[in-house]
């Protein structure tokens, strides 16, 4: 009898903790410790939980006395992983395809480079064969978006650099972003704050004609920063607000910690703010960009772009070609259409 208690106590236990992680946001959980970090790999946490399905059912056709608990296990496993896979199918699994480019379309390219990691050179042929109008490089050194731009400019798409550092000591402290010419200059805007522990830039035309441009890096909800995260996060919200506003780099989040509620289906999960994801509505939603070392469907989807609803998203892909280069990061492209 008290076997029997126990067996249930333990079931009950272990199916609670999993629809907290699979559903977070119906216990208002997605930035709590644990939660947080599990939630963005839930293809990966899935394709686990379906590994000890296995195992958990090879195990009971083997163990008699103990069938009937460990099938329960596998079940509540199974059933985890497929609502993880659901989630990310309504997010998106991925649509590398671009149609020809329109005159009218902005290219917006983001990568974090870990510290200038893959090299001026790569970095510069990706933001040519992009023809990338606004380039977001989160870690990445002014010095190296300098030279970057030395190189554009020789291919004939001449840019403007902005960089913002918190210290020079660590590549990791600096954000960067490289802006067509042809869209005018802008100007830093260091009035409306920053994240806490990595730089971000709020760039505004000069001549007030042409969308705001936002460059972001909040940490990473790892033990000891999650405060920092959530005040990032909320941070974000607070500037991608407003009329054609273009954000775009590093976030450290995914879907399921967007605060943006869909009317429709009354969840969080479209953006930030004003803004709203192109991963997300463009069917790339569950493409993980990192880390590289994982496969793209394995991965997290933490970095992105995101438009307010004046601005048309016409396309957006994770790239895949550039995970050897050094960085920890997949780059995102997405084109755009300001209304």
């Amino acid at each position: 009898m008290i076997r029997r208690f126990l067996a249930a106590v333990i079931v009950v236990g272990v199916g609670s903790a999993l629809l907290v992680i699979a559903w977070p946001n119906l216990f208002g959980l997605a930035e709590a410790p644990i939660v947080a970090q599990l939630v963005s790999v839930r293809a990966l946490t899935a394709a686990l939980a379906v590994g000890a399905a296995v195992t958990l059912a090879l195990v009971a056709m083997l163990w008699a006395g103990a069938r009937r608990f460990l099938a329960a296990l596998a079940l509540l496993a199974m059933l985890f992983a497929a609502v993880n896979v659901a989630v990310l199918s309504t997010r998106g699994f991925g649509d590398e395809s671009f149609p020809t480019r329109a005159p009218a379309e902005l290219s917006v390219l983001s990568w974090n480079t870990l510290g200038d990691a893959p090299g001026v050179d790569r970095i510069a042929a990706l933001v040519i064969a992009e023809q990338a109008d606004i380039v977001v490089l989160p870690e990445t050194s002014q010095e190296a978006a300098i030279a970057i731009a030395e190189q554009t400019r020789q291919q004939g798409r001449p840019m403007w650099v902005y960089s913002y550092a918190f210290d020079y000591i660590a590549k990791a402290r600096s954000t960067s972003i490289l802006v067509s010419v042809d869209l005018g200059e802008y100007t830093v805007d260091e009035s409306v704050g920053n994240t806490s522990v990595l730089p971000s830039m709020v760039l505004r035309p000069a001549d007030g004609t042409g969308p705001t441009i936002i460059g972001v890096h909040p940490v990473a909800p790892i033990p000891g920063e999650l405060t920092n995260w959530r005040g990032d996060l909320r941070w974000i919200e607070s500037v991608c607000r407003g009329e054609q506003v273009i954000l775009a780099g590093d976030l450290n989040a995914t879907a399921d910690h967007f605060r943006v509620v869909d009317p429709e289906a009354g969840v969080a999960g479209l953006g930030f703010g004003d803004c709203r994801n192109a991963g997300l509505l463009t069917g790339n939603g569950a493409v993980g960009t990192w880390p590289t070392r994982l496969p793209p469907l394995l991965g997290a989807p933490i970095d992105h772009v995101f438009v307010t609803p004046d601005i048309t998203v016409t396309g957006m892909r994770v790239i895949t070609t550039e995970d050897g280069s050094g960085s920890d990061h997949r780059p995102v492209v997405a084109r755009l259409i300001i209304e």
